[in-house]
């Protein structure tokens, strides 16, 4: 491990291209945001770049959290998380009291005033990442037992997923409880354990999805869609027309035709649906390049950090932005039902940017203490 003294130096030694792949996401993001909700911010609030300038002062903040904690010893996270973990949970129960918790979008998943607000569920994904990664990293051999290494890290998650469905919020709980099956498994839980789990983890799904009318609706609406076109079917229709009509190279930044109140809330859960119709199909799959170069660069500080802590941390948090990213895309595209989550860096969401810059901001702060390889010198060969 790395003296005190060797850290400050490492300080310098930044993960440059997971910083620069960040920055141009979030740039992109915050232009994105801005194209497809100005007719939606012009109708509703009289200024077309009302969501905009909002997405700017969070990604502002954001971004200095991310410089900061990249500049703080994750070693001294160990401290805090668990407070934090006991945080995020006292904020879960108390979202859920009315009068206190905001309701949006059928969720009661909000604490704030008026427009401001957020989400105690983001939190709650940092703050159980953070733990699990405090906990599993002097797990050790007991890893190797179901009730001694699985169960107790299991059972946290478990809970934390319980508060957030309460609100309800089932995407929110599959991010968590993928976030939690990376971090287990980095830890070095068993793989049959792993597969035990998630049988039961389908069941429960499938029991969840049953004991709700509206998840059985989409489910049904994601196999046929057109069958429910004015219901159910409606957003992922819309989203599909506007990915379709992007061709390969789209109709152009700012020329969407879905933001004009055809597609609900472009700039949140469908933001990738406006830019494969603005900036077509070059343009989607130069995104998903960016965001595979960042689960890649996170992945492989995972590999090379100094210490278990450090690799399960980067695990966790690098896994949390790969699932979101895979369950976003999965909708928008029709791939999988609809469920309400955002995509990392660009929709619209001061809580869920903010704490997705400050999870970066980390994964910073352990690549610069890893241990990466050095590539071989070449040898000159002389005539």
């Amino acid at each position: 491990m790395l003296t005190s003294s060797e850290r400050r130096k490492s300080l310098f030694q930044a993960d440059w291209t997971l910083l620069v792949t960040t920055l141009v996401l979030l740039c992109i993001g915050i232009t994105m945001v801005h194209s497809a909700s100005s007719v939606l911010s012009a109708s509703k609030f009289g200024d077309p770049f009302f969501y905009a300038k909002r997405q700017f002062l969070w990604a502002l903040l954001g971004v200095a959290a991310m410089l900061w904690l990249s500049d703080v010893d994750y070693h001294r996270l160990r401290a805090i998380a668990p407070k934090l973990a006991f945080l995020a949970f006292v904020f879960l129960g108390v979202v859920l009291i009315p009068g206190i918790g905001a309701v949006r979008g059928g969720s009661r998943a909000w604490l704030g005033i008026g427009s401001f607000g957020i989400q105690p569920s983001e939190l709650a994904k940092f703050a159980i990442i953070l733990f699990l990664a405090h906990y599993l990293a002097d797990a050790g051999d007991r890893m190797e037992s179901f009730t001694r290494g699985l169960l107790p890290p299991l059972l946290l998650s478990l809970t934390a997923v319980f508060l957030i469905m309460l609100e309800p919020d089932l995407g929110q709980s599959v991010v968590l409880v993928g976030a939690a099956v990376v971090l287990l498994f980095a830890a070095g839980a068993r793989i049959r354990h792993l597969l035990y789990l998630a049988a039961v983890g389908l069941l429960g799904f499938v029991a969840l999805v049953a004991a709700a009318p509206y998840r059985l609706d989409r489910v049904t609406a994601f196999l046929n869609p057109w069958k429910y076109p004015l219901k159910e079917g409606y957003q992922i229709i819309q989203s599909l027309y506007a990915i379709g009509s992007g061709g390969v190279l789209g109709l152009g930044l700012g020329h969407s035709h879905q933001k004009f109140l055809y597609l609900p809330e472009p700039q949140t859960d469908f933001i990738f649906s406006i830019l494969g119709e603005e900036l077509g199909l070059i343009g989607g799959v130069m995104v998903l390049l960016l965001f595979g170069i960042l689960v890649w660069r996170g992945f492989r500080t995972a590999i090379y950090a100094q210490d278990a802590f450090g690799s399960l941390l980067a695990a966790g948090i690098t896994g949390m932005i790969a699932i979101q990213v895979l369950i976003n895309i999965g909708v928008v595209t029709g791939s999988i039902p609809a469920t309400g989550i955002t995509l990392p860096l660009l929709s619209y969401g001061g809580s869920s940017l903010t704490l997705m810059l400050t999870g970066i901001g980390v994964v910073l702060n352990v690549s610069k203490q890893a241990v990466f390889p050095v590539a071989p010198k070449r040898r000159e060969i002389r005539g």
